[in-house]
């Protein structure tokens, strides 16, 4: 199975609803749940810096997709994370903006993929 279907699927039936359930819940979101964003932040902070870095050195075409997470989502996720519920509303505002924004592109992935698969 394609590694991007797969990346797909994984965005739209759990990053998407885990984005738009924090983004809807804002302060009423658990405790534990903000550690949790937390601890992702940091982790996809390093792995897509690295990963980055990765692919500027080789020169990838790719190496945004890397950027975006790097420079954009890790740093929300962390600042969500560590506010907790002082979290100010532009910031899950800007959250929801990502579900919608990655709920769109990965939904547009997978029909693309499925259509290639068919044919």
């Amino acid at each position: 199975m394609d590694v991007h279907l797969i990346l797909a699927i994984f965005h739209l039936f759990l990053v998407v609803p885990f984005f738009l359930y924090v983004g809807f819940m804002r302060a009423a979101t658990p405790d534990y749940v903000f550690k949790g964003i937390l601890a992702l932040g940091v982790v996809l902070f390093l792995y897509h810096g690295y990963k980055a870095y990765v692919r500027f050195i080789a020169s990838s075409p790719r190496l945004w997709v890397n950027v975006i997470h790097f420079a954009l989502i890790a740093p929300l996720l962390i600042y969500i994370g560590y506010n907790e519920k002082n979290t100010p509303r532009p910031a899950y505002e800007l959250l929801l903006i990502t579900a919608f924004g990655a709920g769109g592109y990965h939904l547009y992935n997978l029909i693309h993929n499925l259509n290639n698969v068919a044919e």
